[in-house]
């Protein structure tokens, strides 16, 4: 089915899209949720844990919209805000301790933009993320599942690899924020989202993401089990083949990865 990017846009952002603790019932086993940043509080916009994948004891740490209103309440529609992306951290450093890969799950708008989260030291929180994450000496996946927004979505995903749905979006900012800064008119965002290339199979063409994990016609929010098997045999995989590595090839290798990255003319 042939379908422009704002298309594509409007299904990764859908309310019936499957979130992470959809598909962690059909990826992993034995999920223990943790809660909190140990400083100021436990943000809901990121849920994280251990779990078993094919009983391989991994870190999970994952973007969580809601269901409903008041779940989107809850959780601020899936925007961190600093003690969220501490709490991330949190969990990335006892990874490396217990020698636990990661999977990361990146479905957000952005993080928070508020004051209470730019008071507490939002920018800060995402480039923590950021440094920890690219010296991280355990195997890391992230995989787009909806919206990729901005540094919110990139502060976990600083990846071995990086794997998108179909029919999920990476970018820079919203195609209606790119339209207000660029023609000052948040309706041109159809115009913005063709020229952002921030679907899936621009941004493999573009080296930005390693893998598309098919979805049926519409979107996983079809048929969720399709996407989640497809997910969980390549993140088995791709796993596996990780763990055989070295560190020290993972750490060059994760370094060349983002230092190549936008090696490339548009």
């Amino acid at each position: 089915m042939l379908m422009n990017p704002f298309d594509i846009v409007k299904i990764a952002r859908d309310a019936k899209r499957p979130g992470f603790l959809e598909y962690a019932d059909y990826l992993f086993t034995d999920f223990i949720e943790f809660h909190g940043d140990r400083n100021f509080g436990d943000d809901k916009a990121i849920v994280t844990g251990i779990a078993k994948l094919d009983n391989l004891s991994v870190t999970v740490i994952a973007n969580q919209k809601g269901d409903n209103l008041n779940q989107n309440l809850q959780r601020n529609f899936g925007q961190p805000k600093p003690e969220g992306y501490r709490k991330s951290l949190r969990m990335l450093l006892q990874a490396e301790k217990f020698n636990r890969p990661v999977i990361t799950f990146i479905n957000t708008p952005g993080a928070y933009a508020g004051l209470d989260a730019e008071k507490r030291g939002q920018a800060s929180a995402i480039s923590n993320n950021l440094k920890y994450m690219s010296q991280l000496k355990v195997p890391i996946i992230s995989v787009l599942i909806g919206e990729g927004g901005s540094g919110g979505a990139l502060a976990i995903g600083v990846s071995d690899k990086i794997f998108m749905l179909k029919y999920s979006i990476y970018s820079i900012l919203s195609p209606e924020g790119f339209a207000s800064i660029l023609w000052k008119d948040a309706k041109k965002a159809p115009k913005a989202a063709e020229l952002m290339k921030l679907t899936s199979s621009e941004l493999m063409e573009l080296k930005v993401i390693d893998k598309i994990i098919d979805e049926v016609d519409g979107g996983a929010q079809n048929d969720i089990q399709y996407t989640a098997n497809l997910l969980k045999g390549t993140l088995i995989a791709e796993l596996n083949m990780l763990l055989t590595t070295t560190k020290n090839k993972m750490l060059d290798d994760r370094y060349n990865k983002f230092r190549s990255i936008g090696d490339f003319n548009i």
